[in-house]
């Protein structure tokens, strides 16, 4: 990207406002080097994985919204990691040896690491690219454990390092208050006779020693090793504590060597990680950068930009903000007027005029900014933001004039837009602010639209800033060309920053002017100087300016009251789901009710079929009772309202004459398969279903169903049918007394499925008692059957507890 654009949009100073959301010297290096590119591939993984760091920040943030079965992101930080590149860089050197300052760094870097690793390697499902990075950091458990411990995190060797680490410096602490001892009773020796300058003890030259008068030298024997800045006092060392303090220089001469001695083992044990070391440092200064992204999305409420395919492209942007500017408001407790446009590949020129002051610049470095800021892989402060793939940013912002290249205004201006026309391609975004300024206006319009149509023909994206009337005229004329404008409030004469496209602005120079004081005879005088076709141009912008606030102003109505038709909508559709919910609650509570009603009335029939003797007779009357009973609640069911609140058309039932003898037909609530026995004269039939004969009408015919071997009715080739058994009472049993376990099982099972093609709702397996060995393999069979609904112990009355009941699932 051109250097020169980079400077004019403040690029570097984005970068110190990113730089204070990272936590790590590294990751503020990195930061340092990010520049935009032009590798789509690249781009797109870059913002992927700030949009997971986003994702996880908002989930740490409320870890509660996920279910207990997901893990939950941990929030962490990067503030204060230690910089362990030189530390890492000199273990590279073999039998160098780091300071205890650089292993305690190494430790805590390393156990930070090992905390980043914990939380984001798992998740690679929800956040890959996290994981990703997280995965790059080596496993530094079994070191750290055989470390820790032994550097304290001031950098000092821990006693417990070495065995004998401990014992030279339990040595060396005896040895201290051996020489403690001696010079306390020397000072005590010498209190009175003169000799002390003052009662303590002190060290000098690493040997402890005590305050004497100079005088006393020659009276007290022992060595000398210094004396105060005055001279008034001498340090001596008492000749009978000599000896004592060569001991302690000797112990801690040997500390000093088991301490290099550990500082040294330590160092090789972290060489032999020096490569993840390596990988590690990146990687955490890489998340580093990645999350200083992330909460920076999160602080100016930016979005991931998105890039437009190449052979469509297209700039838009709703809603944008100027990071920089928005951050000096916040400070100043002001709001940031967003900005938003949109430029396709059929509209590549975009022309902004207004009022001065107005926020045309403003504009134009926003759009630079952000495109610069979604090439770097960083989010934009926007509602949304799509830009085309720019191979170049050029812009020519301000005043470039300079004393010493002796550059005026014009000819800087000039020398810049030089350099641009030559390095644009079609590519390339293009801003120049002030086109044709620091000249005569003729001849400045003149040459803006000259440089513009040069831009257009190399079919770049152009934004260009302008108060002159012939690049206005220009932009309403030429294809691919937008006018737009800067808001202007004619009654406060302040500009109201808002961008519209669509039609040229007035520049509002005397306007501007009296709000800023100028004497109102100054102002005057140049109203009257303005010949009538200038007057009579800024009479026209000034009504199209008014016109366009007010149509944006019906437009923003028009939208409000959409948004409150549609809420309406929604509210009513909402109330009308909670009144249908009511009626369905309300139908199936009376359902219920109907049921419960129906299961009764079931159970008293089954109640009195089983205390009568007349099982044969009693079972058909019982199962008379039950259809009948169940087509009384199947009716009563069909007269509760229904969900729409009115029934369907019922499906015209077979005609009567074409119901025959024989034939097998589907009946109404009848779960099986009835067949027709008779028909009699009064129109209605006699069928039966299973072991039940009942009447039925015309209309209770669902279905007529075919014969085996009918059209219809054909299996696939190799599929043969075997007719079930027939069944001649409700209530059938099976013997398996004196049976094996595995036999028994093999002829219930058999016995179930024969019940079940047979419509048979209840049966009675008797098993005995003896041990209760047969009775418990059968229940726990009955228990995962899929056919059984339920069993239990028989009633006294049918063989008590050497038999079960089983009831079968309907089919």
């Amino acid at each position: 990207m051109n250097a020169r654009s980079l400077d004019l949009l403040e690029y570097e100073s984005l970068r110190a406002l990113i730089a204070r959301y990272t936590g790590s010297e590294p990751g503020r290096r990195l930061l340092a080097s990010v520049e935009p590119v032009s590798g789509r591939a690249a781009l797109e993984t870059a913002l992927s994985e700030t949009r997971e760091a986003v994702s996880y920040l908002q989930e740490a943030a409320a870890p509660q919204t996920r279910s207990s079965s997901a893990a939950a992101p941990v929030a962490f930080r990067f503030d204060n990691l230690p910089d362990v590149g030189a530390s890492v860089a000199r273990l590279r050197i073999e039998g160098a040896s780091l300071e205890g300052a650089e292993i305690a760094a190494l430790v805590g870097f390393l156990e930070r690491a090992m905390e980043v690793r914990a939380a984001l390697a798992p998740l690679g499902g929800r956040f890959p690219l996290l994981a990703g990075r997280a995965r790059a950091i080596g496993d530094f458990r079994q070191a750290l454990r055989e470390i820790s411990g032994k550097v304290l995190p001031d950098g000092s060797v821990a006693d417990g390092a070495s065995v004998a680490l401990a014992r030279i410096r339990r040595d060396i602490e005896r040895q201290r208050r051996a020489i403690h001892e001696s010079l306390e009773r020397f000072l005590k020796a010498h209190r009175e006779d003169g000799m002390l300058q003052e009662e303590f003890i002190t060290i000098r030259n690493g040997r402890f020693v005590v305050p004497v008068l100079p005088g006393a030298r020659k009276h007290v024997p022992g060595v000398v090793h210094g004396s105060s800045g005055s001279g008034h006092t001498l340090f001596l060392e008492p000749l009978e504590t000599l000896e004592m303090n060569n001991d302690l220089v000797r112990l801690v001469e040997e500390e000093l060597r088991e301490v290099h001695r550990i500082l040294l083992e330590i160092s090789a044990r972290l060489r032999e990680h020096a490569r993840e070391l390596h990988s590690t440092s990146e990687a955490l200064a890489a998340l580093d950068l990645v999350f200083a992204k992330a909460r920076f999305a999160g602080e100016f409420n930016a979005t991931i930009p998105a890039f437009s395919p190449e052979e469509e492209p297209v700039l838009r942007l709703k809603g944008a903000r100027h990071p920089l500017l928005e951050d000096l408001f916040r400070r100043q407790r002001k709001k940031v007027v967003p900005v938003s446009l949109e430029l396709d590949a059929s509209r590549r020129t975009l022309l902004i005029s207004g009022p001065n002051t107005g926020g045309k610049t403003v504009a134009m470095k926003t759009v630079g900014l952000l495109a610069l800021m979604a090439q770097s892989g960083l989010p934009v402060p926007a509602e949304e933001a799509v830009f085309p793939l720019f191979d170049d940013v050029l812009a020519d912002i301000g005043d470039n004039q300079s004393i010493e290249q002796s550059l005026s205004s014009f000819s800087a201006h000039v020398a810049r837009i030089k350099e641009m026309v030559e390095a644009a391609t079609s590519g390339s975004l293009v801003l120049l602010d002030e086109l044709g300024r620091a000249t005569d206006p003729e001849e400045g319009g003149a040459l803006g639209v000259a440089i513009l149509e040069e831009f257009r023909q190399h079919g770049t994206f152009t934004l260009a800033s302008t108060h002159l009337l012939a690049l206005k005229v220009y932009g309403a004329n030429t294809p691919g060309v937008v006018n737009g404008s800067m808001g202007f409030n004619e009654q406060t004469l302040e500009p109201t920053y808002v961008l519209r496209l669509g039609s040229p602005g007035k520049s509002a120079g005397l306007e501007i002017a009296t709000r800023l004081g100028l004497p109102a005879r100054l102002i005057e005088r140049a109203h009257a100087a303005m010949s009538s076709r200038e007057r009579d141009i800024a009479r026209f912008l000034n009504e199209l300016e008014t016109r366009i606030t007010e149509a944006s102003a019906e437009t923003e109505a028009i939208r409000r009251r959409e948004g409150e038709l549609a809420m309406r909508e929604a509210q009513f559709d909402r109330r009308m789901e909670q009144r249908e919910a009511a009626r369905l609650r309300e139908l199936e509570r009376r359902a219920e009710e109907v049921q419960k009603a129906f299961e009764k009335q079931a159970n008293e029939i089954i109640e009195r079929l089983l205390s009568s003797a007349e099982q044969r007779k009693q079972a058909e009357r019982a199962l008379r009772d039950v259809a009948r009973a169940k087509r009384e609640f199947a009716e009563q069911v069909k007269a509760l309202p229904s969900r729409q609140g009115s029934s369907a058309a019922p499906k015209p039932p077979p005609a009567a004459g074409g119901i025959r003898e024989g034939m097998r037909v589907k009946l109404k609530d009848v779960s099986g398969v009835a067949r027709v026995r008779k028909v009699l004269s009064n129109g209605r039939f006699e069928v039966e279903v299973g072991v039940l004969k009942v009447q039925a009408r015309p209309e209770d015919v669902l279905e007529i169903l075919p014969e085996k071997g009918e059209a219809g009715a054909r299996l696939p080739e190799g599929v043969t049918l075997k007719g079930g058994p027939r069944w001649d009472t409700l209530t059938r049993e099976i013997n398996v007394i004196g049976k094996s376990g595995d036999d028994a099982v093999l002829e219930v099972d058999e016995f179930l499925d024969s019940a079940f093609l047979a419509g048979v709702t209840r049966v009675r397996v008797i098993h005995g008692h003896g041990m209760g060995i047969l009775k418990k393999r059968l229940h726990e069979v009955f228990k995962k059957h899929p056919l059984v609904a339920r069993y239990e112990l028989a009633s006294p009355a049918e063989g008590g507890a050497g038999a079960t009941i089983v009831e079968i699932k309907e089919n």
